[in-house]
């Protein structure tokens, strides 16, 4: 897919693997400046990464003055920083509260916190395109993962109000729900020989349609997609990129 985006500059969060890997580098390779953010960022990263904790008020603010330093605009926003639990996959009665926090800060108020600091840089711009990362997690929820499940709807429903605070100012916000997809963090889950759930890898990938899990490169471009400039009239929607887990029951009755 080839989308228009020179001369736009894009933030992405969570930028150093996985999804938000292939995201800003589908937005780079059709030519918008990325600057990537996380809190782990790789050796050989490139000069466009920085440190950035979406908990952290202050990093925020330093990457957003940055980033008004050096090109006085910020086009594209994409809240992909996240985080789930491995360790605590219990009913809700048995789920720790300081997980439930950890969670909840990353996934939801990270959101919150990256966005309110990244507007006044669109407004300069006069206009932008905010996509964050949700989950069929907050569409159908799982059993579980309470934490990840109320954060991930939260963001959902975030991106709505999102939508109709700012679309009047030319800043539109949507939002992606991806499935299962083939992650560092879903190996050490499912898809490694070695995973956590290895055993129930099937019995999952029977509730998808296309018996598979998801490339990160999938989702970067549905991301592509939302900051296209022809993708001009599509606010507030959440587009599900799930291979048909979130369509219906596959099994026959």
């Amino acid at each position: 897919m080839r989308v228009d985006l020179n001369g736009k500059v894009a933030l992405v969060t969570g930028a150093a693997r996985g999804i938000g890997l292939a995201i800003a580098d589908a937005l780079e390779a059709n030519g918008a400046f990325v600057v990537r953010g996380d809190v782990f960022p790789a050796e050989d990263a490139p000069a466009s990464c920085v440190m950035m904790d979406v908990t952290d008020p202050s990093q925020i603010k330093e990457v957003m003055d940055t980033i008004e330093y050096k090109f006085g605009k910020l086009n594209i926003l994409v809240n992909n920083a996240g985080v789930n639990t491995m360790a605590h996959r219990v009913n809700l009665d048995q789920f720790p509260r300081e997980e439930w926090d950890r969670i909840l800060a990353v996934d939801l108020t990270g959101v919150y916190e990256v966005s309110r600091s990244a507007i006044p840089l669109m407004r300069i711009a006069g206009g932008g395109r905010i996509i964050n990362i949700a989950s069929i997690a907050g569409l159908v929820p799982l059993r579980l993962q309470c934490a990840f499940t109320a954060a991930k709807a939260g963001v959902i429903n975030l991106t709505r109000a999102m939508a109709i605070e700012l679309g009047s100012e030319g800043i539109l916000t949507n939002a992606i729900a991806p499935g299962s997809v083939l992650t560092e963090g879903t190996r050490k889950l499912f898809y490694g020989e070695d995973g956590l759930f290895n055993a129930r890898v099937q019995q999952m990938l029977a509730h998808v349609p296309l018996g598979r899990p998801g490339e990160p490169e999938e989702i970067a471009h549905a991301a592509l997609f939302f900051a296209a400039p022809e993708s001009s009239y599509i606010n507030g929607h959440c587009l599900t990129v799930d291979g048909g887990w979130t369509a219906g029951y596959t099994r026959e009755f």
